[in-house]
């Protein structure tokens, strides 16, 4: 007899269907699987084997055949378990209901029945509305992910014999919608800047780069808080909108790093890969094309700490997503684009002792030592950072101090002011903040007048600037001006964006 059901695979973020075929004839007893398979997705004969056994029902002792189609595409991983488990079962006269014609079958099986969690459920799920589908059965461990996707009528299940069961006409409570809304207000960071002491350079320069985008690095010595300081950045970002948790989670839910008792990233990624992470973690690749660190801090923020630790070459692979906010992953017969809209907020030391510059420590690197850790970023990787400080260890007052510190929120109101009046600037553009301005934009929104360009050249002189890391200066003056409410660039707004190019004036200049 021949059985046919629907199920969905992932090429990158988008999903396309699948056809599952049975076919069960008379002969000596064998289990072929077709359809360009993988190891992964062929083990699911033995899986399929107890499973049906397990929850009560009759394996067929002749000869079967299953096909998944098309025929010229890679099928892998186990999330085919249960469409083929259900095929089964329809060729082999166990199931009579023709119920199951019109639902998406996704769930991987565990030896004994029970369905088990596989990753990229919303994206496939998303897909699959696009093309016309609209109902889905799945398992309880993806409950929560479905369930934050509108329009859809999805059941999830403990076991096979439960979807069994439904199919053959028995009830089943169907996903309940759950509020994005309530779920973001549940959950927070767990860090905020009323809690760093001291720093007030550091603070406006984080305040200026989140309030437009930008991206920055934090030069200075060991203990000196960076690291807190940069966990605190996603505190004083925008709230996370239901389109950007769902592209967010879309990815995170591929790369299996989603948390399947919430279902959706309600917060900003903050994403710190240690300098030992190779290109394809970093970027993105491997064997099935997944996501890396710069996808996984989409929307939110990829640190990293001590970056000219990290590989000559992982730095480099930087440049291009930091310009075009999507990377392409391109293996032999694929090429994936993941987003990698991200602000990059790096650190490092000044030198390999780390207190080259600092008002309390001596150093003891020699000037070739310096010059040689400092190589280790390339220009072209220095001119995509728009912010660029130094922040010096706290004195034991700052640290003492019984001074209240400016909250997170206070800051956030600031900032959130900021984007506002840029969402207005750019309405009738595809950009959002002053960071993505190209040199159109730049020539309309960032005007100086004589004395501006006069400060702006000399700096250009001085600090030996490129072309690019002269355009990062205007964009930071942009949102300097935002931030105070100014419409046009004042000249003390791009004397400050200057200021905060340290490593072009203090090691370069």
């Amino acid at each position: 007899m021949l059985a046919k059901v629907k199920s969905f695979a992932l090429d990158g973020l988008l999903g396309y269907p699948i056809d599952v075929e049975m076919d069960i004839n008379s002969g000596l007893p064998s289990f072929e699987m077709v359809g360009l398979a993988s190891t992964a997705t062929k083990e699911s004969k033995e899986r399929i084997r107890s499973a049906v056994k397990n929850s009560g029902f009759m394996y067929p002792t002749k000869r079967i055949t299953i096909n998944l189609a098309p025929a010229d595409t890679k099928k892998e991983g186990p999330s085919f378990d249960l469409a083929i488990a259900v095929a089964m079962l329809i060729a082999s006269g166990q199931l009579l209901s023709a119920n199951y014609k019109d639902f998406i079958f996704l769930g991987e099986l565990s030896l004994d029945g029970t369905l088990r969690h596989i990753n990229g459920v919303m994206p496939i799920i998303i897909s699959a509305m696009q093309a016309g589908y609209k109902k889905f059965v799945l398992s309880d461990d993806n409950a929560k992910e479905a369930s934050y996707v509108e329009g859809i009528e999805a059941y999830s299940f403990q076991n096979l014999k439960g979807v069994a069961e439904f199919l053959n006409g028995a009830s089943a409570q169907m996903l309940v919608q759950n509020s994005f809304e309530a779920s973001r207000n549940a959950h927070g960071y767990g860090v905020d800047f009323a809690d760093v002491k001291g720093q007030s350079t550091a603070k406006r320069a984080l305040e200026i780069a989140v309030s437009g985008g930008h991206n920055i690095i934090m030069i200075g010595p060991p203990g000196a808080g960076k690291t807190m300081l940069a966990k605190c950045v996603p505190t004083i970002m925008p709230e996370m909108t239901f389109e950007e948790a769902i592209e967010v989670t879309k990815v995170h839910s591929i790369a299996g790093t989603l948390d399947e008792n919430i279902g959706i990233v309600t917060t900003r990624p903050f994403r710190s890969p240690h300098h030992t992470t190779t290109v394809p973690a970093l970027i993105g690749g491997g064997s099935k094309a997944k996501p890396g660190e710069v996808s996984l801090a989409n929307h939110g923020v990829l640190f990293l700490d001590e970056m000219p630790e990290y590989s000559r070459y992982a730095l480099e692979t930087l440049r291009q997503p930091l310009e075009d906010r999507v990377v392409s992953v391109s293996r032999m017969v694929r090429t994936v684009e993941y987003p990698a809209n991200f602000m990059l907020v790096a650190s490092m030391n000044p030198c390999p002792c780390g207190n080259y510059g600092s008002k309390t420590q001596i150093c003891r690197c020699s000037v070739q030592q310096i010059h040689s850790y400092l190589s280790k970023l390339s220009g072209p990787l220095l001119d995509r950072i728009d912010l660029q400080i130094e922040v010096d260890s706290v004195s034991y007052d700052e640290f003492r101090t019984q001074r209240v510190e400016e909250s997170s929120a206070k800051i956030k109101e600031r900032t959130d002011h900021a984007r506002e009046i840029q969402r207005e600037r750019f309405k009738d553009d595809t950009i959002l903040t002053n960071a993505e301005m190209n040199e159109k934009h730049l020539k309309k929104y960032c005007q100086i007048d004589e004395n501006g360009e006069r400060l702006l050249q000399k700096a250009f002189e001085r600090l030996n600037l490129s072309a690019r890391g002269t355009t990062r200066i205007l964009k930071v003056a942009r949102t300097i001006a935002d931030l105070e409410g100014s419409e046009d660039i004042k000249n003390t707004h791009l004397a400050e964006a200057i200021q905060y190019r340290q490593l072009d004036r203090k090691y370069n200049g």
